[in-house]
C-alpha cells in the first residue's frame, strides 16, 4: 500500500469512478449504463465522473464513454492488460486508486467484476456492497426511493445518525435472504465506498456527441512487470449458448405458479405469444425453483431486472421481489384469476381470468391484427 494512502482519511478522497470493462476492445453494454448511474452520483455530490479503463491500445473506445456522462477517463495502456488477470488488473487499479483516491469506486456484477471488485476492496481497505439494484447519495432521492419501491412509512422514520452523515454517504441497495428483503449498506468509515451494479438495473442515458468531444482522455503512470502477473492466458475460446435475451428485449411474456395446472401447456401459449409480439419468454422465481423453466428466464431482484416496451405477465401474483425487477416496463399487462393479485397495482391493463383461456384470445387477435394491415 502507498505510504500516503490512508482509506480511513475521508477527507482525501474526491470524484466518482467506474471500473469501464472492454473485452478484445469491445466496451461491454454494463459500463454504459454505470457511467450513466455514476453521472447521477457525481451531480448530486458536486464531483467529476470518471471513468477508469484497462487494455491494450484502447484509448480508441475511451471517447464513447464522455457521450454517457463521464468528465474525464483514465485509460491505463499495456500488452500485459490485453486480456483480463486478476492479478494485472488488481494492481493497476489498486495502485491508481492509492495515488488519485475516488470517494466511490463502482464495477458491473459481470464475471470479471465479481472477481476483481473484492480483490480490490480488500487491497484498498474499505468496504465492498455487492450485487446492487439501486445507488443513491442524496438522502431526499433515497427516501422517494423507499416510498415508491418499498412498504415502509418513511414518513415516520428518522434517517439521522450521529455517527457519520448520511446525506454524503453512498446508499447502496441489494437483495437479501435470498430477494425477500431488500438492505441499504452504507462504508462510513472507510473510502473509497465500493460496489458491483446488477447488470441491466441502471438506465442508459441518451448518447451527446457533444459531451464525448469534451472529454478528457487521461494516461496515468502506473507500473506492471510480467512478475506482478501470476497467471498467464494461452488462448481466448469463445462457447456459443443459446440464452434467452431478456435485458435486450422490447416483448417479455413472463409465466408464473398459475401454470400449475398444465405446466408444459402454460410455457407453450407463452411461447406462442412471445412469437407473435417478437419477443421473448420470461418467468417468475416460482417456475424457477419448481424446475419448470431455466433460470436465465427468471426476472426480479434474484433474477434479471427487464424494461421492455411491453412485459405481459401470466399467472404472476405480483410479489415485490417480481414486481422490482419490471415495473418500469413501459406497458405492463396481467392477467390473473386473482382480482386482488399485487400484480395489477403495477399494471397499465389488468384481465382478470384463466390465462389458459384468455392467452389463446390474444394470440388470435394479434394474428388477426396482423392480416388485417
Amino acid at each position: 500500500m502507498a505510504a500516503n494512502f490512508n482509506s480511513a482519511d475521508i477527507a482525501a478522497f474526491k470524484n466518482v469512478w467506474v471500473f469501464c470493462e472492454q473485452r478484445q476492445g469491445k466496451m461491454m453494454p454494463t459500463t454504459f449504463e454505470l457511467i450513466s448511474e455514476g453521472r447521477k452520483l457525481a451531480d448530486e455530490l458536486g464531483v467529476q465522473l470518471c471513468g477508469i479503463l484497462l487494455g491494450d491500445n484502447v484509448d480508441g473506445i475511451a471517447k464513447e464513454l464522455g457521450g454517457y456522462g463521464a468528465d474525464k477517463v483514465y485509460v491505463c495502456n499495456s500488452p500485459l492488460l490485453k486480456n483480463y488477470t486478476t492479478d494485472g488488473f488488481t494492481k493497476v487499479i489498486v495502485d491508481t486508486v492509492e495515488d488519485l483516491k475516488p470517494e466511490i469506486l463502482l464495477f458491473g456484477a459481470s464475471n470479471i467484476g465479481r472477481d476483481l471488485a473484492p480483490r480490490c476492496a480488500a487491497r484498498l481497505h474499505t468496504g465492498l456492497c455487492a450485487d446492487c439494484t439501486h445507488l443513491d447519495v442524496d438522502l431526499d432521492g433515497y427516501v422517494n426511493f423507499l416510498r415508491t419501491g418499498s412498504s415502509l412509512d418513511v414518513d415516520n422514520m428518522s434517517f439521522e445518525s450521529k455517527l457519520f452523515d448520511v446525506n454524503k454517504n453512498l446508499k447502496m441497495t441489494r437483495p437479501a435472504f435470498g430477494g425477500h428483503l431488500m438492505a441499504t449498506i452504507v462504508c462510513p468509515r472507510f473510502r473509497p465506498a465500493m460496489a458491483t451494479v446488477r447488470p441491466g438495473v441502471m438506465k442508459k442515458r441518451v448518447y451527446d456527441e457533444a459531451l464525448a468531444n469534451k472529454v478528457e482522455i487521461i494516461h496515468p503512470a502506473f507500473e506492471l512487470n510480467a512478475e506482478d502477473v501470476q497467471t498467464e492466458v494461452l488462448e481466448v475460446v469463445k462457447a456459443a449458448k443459446k440464452m434467452v435475451d431478456l435485458i435486450g428485449a422490447d416483448f417479455i411474456v413472463s409465466v408464473g405458479r398459475g401454470i400449475s395446472k398444465d405446466v408444459e401447456g402454460g410455457i407453450k401459449l407463452a411461447e406462442q405469444l412471445a412469437e407473435e409480439l417478437g419477443g421473448v419468454v420470461g418467468s417468475s422465481r416460482a417456475c424457477v425453483d419448481a424446475g419448470w423453466i431455466s433460470a436465465d428466464h427468471q426476472v426480479g431482484q434474484t433474477g434479471k431486472t427487464v424494461h421492455p416496451k411491453v412485459y405481459v405477465a401470466l399467472g404472476i401474483s405480483g410479489a415485490i421481489q417480481h414486481k422490482a425487477g419490471m415495473q418500469d416496463s413501459e406497458c405492463i399487462v396481467a392477467v390473473n384469476k386473482n382480482d386482488t393479485a399485487p400484480i395489477f397495482e403495477v399494471a397499465d391493463y389488468g384481465i382478470c381470468g384463466d390465462l389458459f383461456k384468455i392467452v389463446p384470445l390474444l394470440i388470435d387477435s394479434i394474428k388477426a391484427a396482423k392480416a388485417a394491415k
